[in-house]
């Protein structure tokens, strides 16, 4: 039920499998629950109330009603506050590019209503960042991490965004410069992005967004990232194919193999496709199906996903999972993300040991040993 529901797209196929579910002795707290983990609940009320209403116990409708409101409420609100934010770019020139939260869903599901979101994510061109962060607390954000200037700059050379926060207002602003943290190995390139820009209508403006064919591959990088843990990261890849149907897909190719993507690529056109029905070019949908290591990685995340014991364990300092490194297509990028993963020092190791800025290098060295010292015993103990 939960993945005939985790879709917009509405049709009588649809509500007859959810028809004949519901003649099934289901068990509604695990299936709110399990709604819950993936951030899915929206997408679950906008099909139950929509075809079998009188089917679902009122309380279990009532509370799925009592989320999609709060949950538009709360989009509406930070959607207000992203067009305030980027008025505020603008006027000092800066070109703020909003690509997920309410852009996101916009572009794909086409309202606002139906995806779950509580940040609001911008991208900026790097030189931009400083003058970004001022505006940004001057309209009352703080960041996650108060940084050194030494920190800072390394803060801005390994990672992609830097979080801020705003009590008043509830919710936070993560203001990237690059997609993906430079230990993942995805360089894409961002002037590249900005050259291929599309416009979306938001709250009655326009605002600048990727295109589909980008998005298409920023997605796919950002479940690999978190090695499509939660169904919303299919939903969002499956809903931009849907609404997007006129994707350039050699230009998204061409863009993936340059990457050494198009692994990471093909999984999650795979999980969209073997999840969620989505369909994909009869060339394209031939090349995922017949690479066997995307059937293998597909099959590994289709396992963990409705296991009842919560996520896969994880080392949040460490974040190296071996279906990182299965998912990279060269051996180039497999060695460059173990390398990078263990040696990029990260603000823990600046917090669990602060060092001046003329002993900054010091970390490339301490940063390992300290890994060995705080998880070796557990990666040892650690359940196949």
């Amino acid at each position: 039920m939960l993945l005939l529901c985790s879709r917009k797209e509405r049709n009588p196929a649809g509500a007859k499998q959810l028809n004949a579910l519901l003649g099934e002795d289901l068990d509604w707290n695990y299936l709110l629950w399990m709604a819950r983990r993936h951030g899915v609940r929206p997408l679950l009320f906008w099909h139950l109330n929509a075809t079998v209403p009188e089917s679902v116990p009122k309380a279990i409708l009532e509370q799925l009603r009592d989320y999609y409101s709060g949950n538009s409420l709360q989009n509406m609100r930070l959607t207000g506050e992203l067009l305030r934010l980027l008025d505020v770019f603008e006027a000092q020139g800066i070109l703020a590019v909003p690509y997920k939260g309410p852009v996101l869903a916009a572009f794909a599901y086409g309202n606002l209503g139906l995806r779950e979101f509580d940040d609001i994510d911008v991208l900026v061109r790097k030189e931009d960042v400083f003058r970004a962060q001022e505006l940004l607390l001057a309209a009352g954000y703080r960041p996650q991490y108060r940084l050194t200037p030494a920190q800072e700059a390394a803060f801005l050379r390994y990672n992609c965004e830097h979080l801020f926060v705003h009590g008043n207002r509830g919710g936070d602003v993560d203001l990237h410069w690059a997609i993906a943290e430079r230990h993942l190995s995805f360089p894409l390139d961002p002037e590249g992005l900005w050259g291929r820009l599309d416009r979306i209508s938001l709250g009655g403006s326009d605002v600048y967004t990727l295109s589909p064919e980008d998005l298409l591959l920023v997605l796919c990088v950002q479940g690999f990232k978190d090695a499509w843990e939660r169904l919303k990261y299919i939903c969002d890849v499956a809903e931009v194919i849907r609404a997007h149907q006129d994707m350039d897909w050699d230009r998204v190719l061409e863009q993936a193999d340059a990457l050494g993507g198009r692994r990471t690529l093909f999984v999650g056109l795979a999980l969209a496709g073997a999840l969620l029905g989505t369909p994909l070019p009869e060339k394209i949908a031939q090349e995922v199906q017949t690479d066997a290591a995307v059937r293998t990685l597909v099959g590994r995340v289709q396992e963990r996903l409705f296991r009842t014991s919560g996520p896969p364990r994880r080392f949040p300092e460490i974040m190296f999972r071996p279906i990182h490194v299965k998912m990279r297509e060269r051996l180039r990028d497999k060695v460059r993300y173990c390398a990078r993963t263990a040696m990029t020092h990260t603000v823990g190791d600046w917090m669990a040991l602060p060092l001046p800025r003329p002993l900054f290098s010091l970390y490339y060295v301490l940063r390992p040993i300290r890994l060995a010292g705080k998880y070796g015993v557990r990666l040892f103990k650690r359940t196949p």
